[in-house]
């Protein structure tokens, strides 16, 4: 497993100050094989240099001796609704609560401050679940051509959240990640995503989100836990 400094740089923010969770996440599951589950302890910090730690059979994301995200081997067993179609889909953008009230405009995924370099993915209600477009740029992609994982897994973060509704008031911050992923698109091929709500206990909202190609096969699918939090 490397040790090498892992450095999240400021693009790649949820909230201003912190990184978005499913690409930190995704970061760190790098360094894992198979569907991996990510814990995240505290908000990712940006641009500076975290270690990677092994114990055991799981990674460990520090900030000097302050753990900031635990990753570990998973099962993920979840269906989702078959998908809208791509233009379904790209219908529906405009519905979404990211328009109305965003508390983290400038999230790297769904932002709506971010569309000259974010992902620019923003679902909006359909049947029983949300859904977005997304065609991924070439700059995500690794020498093969394909999506790096880590953008797979920022691009099926904040869709869930679409699909959860909060207590009046609240917000929401992932807590815990796990994604499985079958088949990485390639760089401009039309995506849709999608995300469903799962249901809830006290504080924690839990979504399924998949990530599909223009056939309706599933090439990515995830598990999320969203923890309700106090305005910050």
């Amino acid at each position: 497993m490397s040790s090498a400094p892992l450095v999240i740089d400021r693009r790649f923010c949820g909230p201003p100050d912190s990184a978005n969770g499913g690409y930190s996440a995704g970061r760190l599951a790098a360094v894992l094989d198979g569907p991996v589950e990510v814990r995240l302890r505290r908000p990712p910090p940006l641009e500076r240099e975290l270690s990677v730690v092994a114990e055991g059979n799981e990674a460990v994301l520090l900030d000097g001796d302050t753990e900031i995200a635990r990753a570990r081997p998973a099962e993920l067993d979840l269906t989702m609704p078959a998908p809208p179609s791509f233009e379904r889909a790209g219908e529906v953008e405009g519905q979404c609560k990211a328009f109305d009230n965003h508390p983290f405009p400038g999230c790297f995924v769904c932002g709506p401050d971010r569309h000259a370099d974010g992902l620019c993915i923003f679902p909006g209600p359909v049947d029983d679940q949300v859904a977005a477009t997304w065609t991924p740029e070439a700059e995500l992609a690794g020498a093969d051509g394909r999506i790096r994982p880590e953008f797979i897994w920022a691009a099926l973060d904040c869709p869930g959240s679409f699909a959860l509704t909060p207590e009046p008031g609240k917000w929401m911050v992932l807590g815990s990640f796990t994604v499985g992923i079958e088949q990485r698109p390639e760089a401009g091929e039309p995506l849709v995503v999608t995300g469903r709500d799962l249901g809830r206990e006290g504080r924690k909202l839990f979504a399924g989100t998949a990530l599909f190609n223009g056939a309706g096969a599933c090439l990515a699918r995830a598990r999320a836990v969203w923890i309700e939090i106090d305005p910050y």
